[in-house]
C-alpha cells in the first residue's frame, strides 16, 4: 500500500499531504467512493456541509475498520451558518452526520467579506478546537487581507488555507503569505477542473517523458511545491492512479514548463466577492 507523506501543521497535528476529496459526489455515491479510496490507501478524506455527503462519507469511514487515529477527516462550515452561535450548531450537525466525536480539521469554507462574520465565526472554531472536537482549525479561500484580520484579533493562527490552486492559477503570493505565517496551503481543484490543464501540450509532454498520466504529472507538481492536495474521482482506477505519484520526480525543466502555464484565471468564484 502506498505510504503518503505527512505535513506537520502549526499546532503539531500531522496531516497526509495527499488526500481524497468528495466535492459534487452525491451522498449515495460518496460511501462507495470513499470506500474505494480507503481501500486504495488514502487516509485523508475532505468533505463539507455544502457537499451534502457527510452521511455517506461517515458510513464509509465507520465500515472501513480502520482505526480512527489513522484517519484524517476534514469538513467545512458553509456560508449561511457563519456567526458564533450558528457555527457551533453547524459543527454539531456535521459531526452528527459524519457519525464522529471529532474531526481532524474544520474549515471556514469562504470568508464572505460582505457578511463580515468570519471573525466571530473564527471565535467559534477556537472554542471547538479548545474542546478537542477538532484537532486543527483553518480556513478556505481566504486572501491575505482576510487572514491578516484573523491574525490581528486572534492568538490562534489557522492551520490550513484551502484555496483554488492548479498550474493555471498558481497563487504564488498567497502561498508565500501562508508560508510566512505558518499556514499550510491546500489545493482544491488541483487538476484545474476542466480548464484544459490536463490537455495542455506541456503537461502531455512531461507525462510522456515520465511514463505517467497528465493527472499524475500535475499532482506530482503540487507535491514538489509543498502543497497539500485532495484530488477527487469516483472511478476506482483513477482513484488509485491519483495516489500513485510517489515513484517519480519532476526535474527543473519540468517544473519550469509547468510554471509557465500560469494565467491567473479562476475556475471558481472570487473570494473577495463570493457570498
Amino acid at each position: 500500500m502506498t505510504r503518503v507523506p505527512d505535513v506537520t501543521l502549526n499546532n503539531g497535528t500531522r496531516m497526509p499531504q495527499l488526500g481524497f476529496g468528495v466535492y459534487l459526489v452525491p451522498d449515495d455515491e460518496a460511501e462507495q467512493a470513499v470506500t474505494e479510496a480507503l481501500e486504495a490507501g488514502y487516509r485523508s478524506i475532505d468533505t463539507a456541509a455544502l457537499y451534502e455527503n457527510e452521511k455517506g462519507t461517515g458510513r464509509a469511514l465507520a465500515a472501513s475498520g480502520i482505526p480512527r487515529d489513522e484517519l484524517f477527516v476534514t469538513t467545512k462550515l458553509w456560508n449561511t451558518e457563519q456567526g458564533y452561535d450558528a457555527a457551533l450548531r453547524a459543527f454539531d450537525a456535521s459531526l452528527s452526520r459524519l457519525g464522529l466525536d471529532h474531526v481532524d480539521l474544520y474549515l471556514i469554507h469562504w470568508p464572505v467579506p460582505a457578511r463580515d462574520t468570519y471573525v466571530e465565526t473564527w471565535r467559534a472554531l477556537e472554542e471547538i478546537h479548545a474542546d478537542g472536537r477538532a484537532r486543527a482549525i483553518g480556513v478556505s479561500n481566504f486572501q491575505p487581507a482576510h487572514l491578516q484580520r484573523l491574525f490581528d484579533v486572534s492568538g490562534v493562527v489557522p492551520a490550513v488555507n484551502q484555496i483554488e490552486l492548479h498550474p493555471r492559477l498558481q497563487q504564488d503570493a498567497l502561498r508565500a503569505f501562508d508560508a510566512e505565517h505558518g499556514v499550510a496551503t491546500e489545493a482544491w481543484s488541483p487538476l484545474g477542473r476542466g480548464n484544459g490543464v490536463l490537455d495542455d501540450p506541456a503537461v502531455l509532454a512531461i507525462a510522456e517523458k515520465h511514463g505517467r498520466t497528465p493527472a499524475q504529472t500535475v499532482l506530482r507538481w503540487h507535491l514538489q511545491l509543498g502543497n497539500v492536495v485532495i484530488p477527487k474521482s469516483v472511478t476506482p482506477a483513477r482513484i488509485r492512479e491519483n495516489l500513485d505519484v510517489f515513484g517519480f520526480a519532476l526535474d527543473e525543466d519540468d517544473m519550469g514548463a509547468l510554471r509557465r502555464l500560469e494565467t491567473g484565471v479562476r475556475v471558481g468564484p472570487d473570494p473577495d466577492t463570493f457570498a
